[in-house]
């Protein structure tokens, strides 16, 4: 109906895992206009009741409505949606019931047949019966306190270092809608076993095909460069990207994908852990990437936080992508410290700059929380997703946090910069899919010039809405907007009034 939904992912516990209780369910939230939103999950087929931990958005079968991706610890889930408000699991029916703990999955067409196929990452092979961590009650002189690890000299649990990683997976998609496992054969192998917590399908190096960014805990980042034939080329240290600019592995979180700098190529934003800084690699083209945290003003500022979700979003709508990022920590027991952090920590909003008079760098500048403000609140926070939740051109943010409710928050800022939605419609008769995943489009009004990337996942396991928003500062009209579909075409479009969100279907006018 044009109005985005929210859907939470829960977690569970072990005794639902045991089949001694209960287990939680998600919830899909329809909105219904004027912030006004109905829990619709049971009708609607989505309460999952397994231990959640990402989702990714779809539209697989190419019919015009968003199906959804469910990364469990147990069983993965695949909800088709039927058109009609409700949806049905066909996980194993087309081949994506696969068990493990599984994360931050992306849709993406890799092979450009049309459809789209999908990538999986996974975290730990970890079995519940045989735990390797332990409680934080058990006598450090017993089994079970031999397995307690160290964190500024106290006691917490373990992970994920010691324990054995998953493997990542690919699926392709076939012409009769099931998908088959093709890592090993498409060059996508992990053969670290890495853990794998966020990925995005993007094109990196502008050659028209879909490239692979995984983002790992505690392990080297992966870039997996599309070779058009079906098969990847890892180059996650040759591209600068696996390591920070001290050469240091980090414990990868979240991710933000676009082009924060204007310059045309797709830059990255990573989350970490605390007492380590976020880091904004910058896309030098060629598939290289530099390190530009603290020359760009990311990094001093997030050394306390532990982040999660994270997003390129232009919040005021001046044209310049702004960066923001939900945190709270793993150790509750922080709190008892004099440790310069605390378990449950404020989000963080960085307002783009632009350049520096000196030296025309980009500079993020934290934006002060006003008391009252949403920025100002301290939670547990995870997912986070961004959207226009009331259309009225603002890019609002819903957050999802740990042992507590999520956290809606609507953009209120003060300006009257102007603004352009997009909502694309691929043609899956010319191999596009039908939902656009995978194109980009460039906008130039006046002399400013944007890139934005229509992708699935990102963030923190997450998924931002995939209507495409425009911040147009000043700028009263749009002088060219052109759209690479994810087949390769290239199609301009006459934009002839803005402050609004307009439909481009593939091949025909716009509405």
């Amino acid at each position: 109906d044009g109005k985005p939904d929210i859907f939470l992912l829960n977690g569970s516990t072990i005794n639902a895992e045991l089949g001694k209780e209960k287990p939680a369910k998600s919830a899909l939230f329809r909105n219904l206009g004027n912030w006004k939103f109905e829990n619709v999950t049971e009708k609607a087929g989505l309460a999952n009741e397994r231990w959640g931990m990402g989702v990714a958005v779809g539209d697989y079968n190419n019919d015009g409505f968003a199906d959804v991706f469910v990364g469990n610890y147990g069983v993965s889930r695949l909800y088709k949606n039927n058109g009609d408000g409700t949806f049905t699991d066909v996980a194993e029916r087309v081949g994506l019931a696969i068990k493990g703990w599984h994360t931050g999955a992306t849709f993406g067409d890799y092979d450009k047949d049309g459809r789209l196929d999908l990538f999986v990452p996974a975290y730990v092979d970890f079995d519940l019966k045989n735990p390797p961590p332990s409680p934080l009650d058990a006598g450090k002189d017993s089994a079970a306190g031999k397995n307690l690890c160290q964190f500024r000299g106290q006691p917490v649990m373990c992970g994920p270092r010691g324990l054995k990683g998953a493997k990542d997976s690919l699926f392709h998609q076939k012409a009769d809608g099931t998908f088959e496992e093709v890592s090993d054969r498409a060059g996508v192998k992990d053969e670290g076993n890495y853990y794998g917590f966020s990925s995005i399908f993007v094109d990196v190096d502008d050659d028209q095909d879909l490239d692979l960014l995984v983002v790992n805990d505690s392990t080297p980042k992966q870039l997996y460069i599309n070779k058009g034939d079906g098969t990847f080329e890892e180059t996650g240290y040759a591209s600068g990207i696996a390591l920070n600019e001290n050469g240091r592995e980090q414990a990868g979180m979240g991710l933000a994908t676009g082009d924060y700098d204007n310059d045309g190529l797709v830059d990255f934003h990573i989350t970490n852990f605390s007492d380590d800084s976020n880091t904004l690699y910058r896309n030098d083209g060629n598939s290289n990437f530099t390190d530009i945290t603290f020359q760009s003003g990311l990094g001093e500022p997030t050394i306390p936080f532990l982040g999660w979700g994270t997003s390129f979003v232009d919040f005021d709508n001046d044209g310049w992508k702004d960066v923001i990022v939900a945190n709270g920590h793993v150790y509750p027991l922080v709190d008892n410290f004099q440790w310069g952090t605390s378990f449950a920590q404020q989000l963080l909003l960085f307002r783009n700059e632009k350049s520096d008079a000196k030296n025309n760098r980009i500079r993020f500048e934290r934006v002060g929380a006003a008391p009252g403000s949403a920025l100002a609140i301290s939670v547990v926070a995870r997912g986070m997703a961004i959207a226009d939740f009331d259309g009225d051109g603002k890019p609002d943010v819903i957050v999802n946090n740990l042992d507590g409710a999520p956290y809606l928050m609507k953009n209120v800022s003060a300006n009257s910069h102007h603004w352009l939605a997009l909502k694309l419609i691929g043609d899956s008769s010319k191999k596009t899919p039908k939902d656009a995943v995978g194109s980009v489009v460039y906008v130039t009004a006046g002399d400013l010039r944007q890139r934005f990337d229509l992708t699935s996942g990102g963030g923190y396991a997450s998924q931002n809405e995939q209507t495409i928003h425009i911040g147009l500062g000043n700028a009263v009209k749009i002088d060219l907007l052109e759209i690479i579909w994810s087949n390769g075409q290239r199609e301009k479009i006459a934009v002839d009034k803005i402050d609004r969100l307009i439909t481009f279907k593939q091949n025909a006018a716009a509405k």
